[in-house]
């Protein structure tokens, strides 16, 4: 589940039988605030606010440990999504093993959810089928987004909640409810059934002077096309790279066996099935894992991490441009059958330097393209 918090209701047997997890909370809320709130349930340990260990900014969620479990588990029932600076909150017991998490068992995902369900409204909705070990409706500015996630202690307990409310209408709108799949999961079923049907190209690696006329006048010889498209950027250039949709799968998957690879004025055409949203974050998240797991080996350091790079910009290019901010360590761009693949990632030897460069070069263009650059957090290796 994406939320990936202990919750209520859950058995105590399994978590610190005096510690809550505190969730959604304001990014002003303090320890002292904390302790305010929750002193009049019961004597307490102590209170704790989680931060990002660079910035030290707050991650929205903390821990209230009482010196008695009766009185934590009073809060928890007692408590649960009461205002704190004017947010509710989400209390939940702390699970300090997350294997069951991870494992996905007993979660599942419910989407078309009416904008006024909130976190509560889930909660006693979806309590009748079994324990909850976390509940959270996913929102964003503007409020709900339409889905959530319930992970209950058992998986009995997530089937029986699919059982019954799959396909009920809360406030007038037909819910789904099912189970959780991990996007890695979802990212294959989408690429195995698109694969036997898709109609729409990518292509990329073309010249500068290529409009969507001269597009269509390659690619319309394999059957009729929907739309011819080639991605511009706010001045007007071409980015390099374009779409083309057919209106038969037999016609997209004859364009893409006859010109990936084919040379056009000089450039090696990359033709494929373009992919669905979910498969490219996963395929984000597969980058960056094997990233993650490389730099346990390298140089201390503390990495900056560079998107929306040029394709001409290479290991050198990439070590030049930031040099001037502080001693660097290692500087790569991710490279795929020789061609860049749009980031990077500097290291610097002090938290300081990173933080300058990310400062100066964030917006920053070099080539043709303006720079997404954010701080990573400081490890023992870079």
């Amino acid at each position: 589940m994406g939320s990936g918090e202990p919750n209520p209701a859950g058995k105590k047997k399994k978590y610190l039988k005096a510690a809550l997890y505190v969730g959604d909370l304001d990014p002003d809320v303090t320890e002292d605030m904390l302790y305010k709130k929750f002193r009049p349930a019961g004597p307490l340990r102590f209170t704790r606010i989680c931060r990002d260990p660079v910035t030290r900014s707050p991650l929205g969620y903390g821990y209230v440990n009482f010196r008695f479990p009766a009185d934590a588990e009073w809060a928890l029932n007692t408590m649960n999504f009461d205002l704190i600076n004017g947010k509710p909150f989400r209390l939940m017991w702390s699970q300090p093993d997350d294997r069951l998490r991870k494992s996905g068992v007993g979660n599942i995902f419910i989407k078309n959810l009416d904008k006024s369900i909130d976190n509560r409204a889930l909660f006693y909705l979806f309590s009748a089928f079994g324990n909850i070990l976390s509940c959270k409706v996913v929102c964003d500015d503007n409020g709900s987004k339409g889905y959530a996630y319930v992970h209950f202690d058992s998986l009995a307990a997530a089937n029986r909640a699919i059982w019954h409310m799959n396909g009920v209408r809360l406030n007038n709108r037909q819910v789904y409810v099912g189970r959780f799949k991990f996007p890695e999961e979802r990212a294959a079923e989408v690429r195995t059934r698109d694969r036997a049907t898709f109609t729409n190209v990518f292509v990329k690696n073309f010249g500068d002077d290529m409009d969507d006329e001269k597009l269509k006048e390659i690619f319309s010889g394999y059957g009729p096309t929907e739309s011819v498209k080639v991605i511009r950027d706010a001045s007007g250039k071409s980015k390099g790279f374009g779409f083309v949709r057919y209106e038969t799968h037999e016609a997209a998957q004859k364009a893409v066996l006859d010109l990936h690879g084919k040379s056009i004025n000089g450039k090696v055409l990359y033709v494929g099935r373009a992919q669905k949203k979910i498969e490219r974050l996963a395929e984000l998240r597969r980058r960056f894992e094997r990233l993650r797991l490389k730099e346990k080996s390298r140089p201390p350091g503390v990495p900056i991490y560079i998107k929306n790079l040029d394709e001409t910009i290479d290991d050198e290019k990439l070590k030049e441009e930031f040099s001037s901010f502080g001693s660097i360590s290692r500087a790569k761009v991710m490279v795929e059958v020789g061609q860049g693949k749009g980031f990077g990632v500097v290291c610097f030897s002090s938290f300081e330097d990173a933080t300058k460069a990310v400062d100066e070069m964030n917006g920053r263009t070099v080539g043709s393209k303006p720079l997404h650059v954010t701080l990573g957090q400081a490890r023992r290796r870079c």
